[in-house]
């Protein structure tokens, strides 16, 4: 079932990324269309502007786009209990609810076995990938909720009801998804050895890579909107330089990526599930660059040509 999520999850923005090739924003119709419902649902922030004259109804699915830290609160708060709850499985030999075993056994149902054959084959290996994992889901979400209060600067911008609640379950969807991962006798608390293997040391390390990149494209971002002392002084839009954004126009979006890919790294290669979260990733970040591409392109008349949209030298 998770499996299949994820691959839904991930054909729905690749078919929204090539809806954006053919499927341009309404030219200024107040009425409601087919495609200004489509952008008016995938655009949001300062790419929202290309809705233009939506009808005013639409307003009202509007919320206030500094509310995204709120998907890090409950990110921070739901990936932190089911830390807890694996840290105590595997070294205090306590079991996860029994809810939760529930829960997770209908979720993976049609991955059992395959799970079980690899973890055999690992020898204690993916234990510790689980481990690894949970714990770097939960310090990416303390890390954009820290950013996000006290590093970016949200201007007035907007996102849909729908991208908020789908936001707010996200992460827990990912969490469902990593203990999903986990042996069914670690959930019942019968423990297991821990096994460091080589990919365990290369995840981690390009996890930290991408998460320390992210954070520096972050703040050169806000610092566009602040000056010399840290004060903000404007909500405007600028162009961003220095670092990778030499190159494409969102970094820090193509750091997102690297991060789940570090993830899937971890658990050895050869997780499919996770891999299935790694492609979602990777085309609802290219929905959100291509449109801060074409915005850059939009306003800004002298705007690097040779800079990309998402990865650089290629797209």
């Amino acid at each position: 079932m998770l499996s299949g999520l994820w691959l839904a999850l991930a054909a729905g923005f690749l078919a929204a990324l090539l809806a954006l090739q053919w499927l341009p924003p309404p030219p200024g119709s107040p009425s409601l269309s087919l495609a200004g419902l489509f952008h008016d649902l995938v655009r949001y922030g300062k790419t929202k502007s290309g809705c233009r004259r939506r009808p005013a109804w639409l307003q009202y699915l509007d919320v206030p786009k500094r509310w995204f830290y709120h998907f890090y609160v409950v990110a921070v708060v739901w990936n932190g209990i089911l830390l807890l709850w694996l840290i105590q499985s595997l070294f205090f030999s306590r079991p996860f609810p029994v809810w939760f075993q529930d829960l997770l056994n209908v979720l993976d149902e049609g991955s059992q076995d395959w799970n079980r054959d690899s973890y055999i084959k690992g020898h204690g290996g993916e234990s510790l990938s689980a481990l690894l994992v949970c714990l770097f889901v939960w310090l990416n979400s303390c890390r954009r909720l820290w950013e996000c209060l006290h590093i970016s600067v949200f201007s007035t911008g907007v996102i849909h009801v729908v991208q908020y609640c789908f936001g707010l379950i996200y992460y827990v969807l990912v969490g469902l998804t990593v203990l999903g991962q986990v042996p069914p006798s670690v959930r019942a608390g019968r423990g297991d050895r821990l096994t460091v293997c080589w990919y365990h040391v290369l995840g981690s390390l390009v996890f930290v890579w991408a998460s320390v990149h992210q954070q520096r494209c972050l703040v050169i971002l806000a610092n566009l909107r602040k000056n010399k002392s840290g004060e903000v002084v404007s909500l405007d839009h600028h162009l961003p330089f220095g670092d990778w954004f030499e190159m494409v126009s969102c970094p820090h979006y193509f750091d997102e990526v690297l991060i789940y890919v570090s993830m899937g790294v971890t658990f050895g290669f050869n997780n499919v599930t996770w891999w299935l979260v790694v492609t979602y990733v990777l085309f609802n970040q290219a929905v959100s660059a291509v449109l801060c591409h074409e915005f850059y392109l939009s306003n800004f008349k002298h705007y690097p040509k040779h800079r990309k949209a998402y990865i650089p030298f290629l797209f």
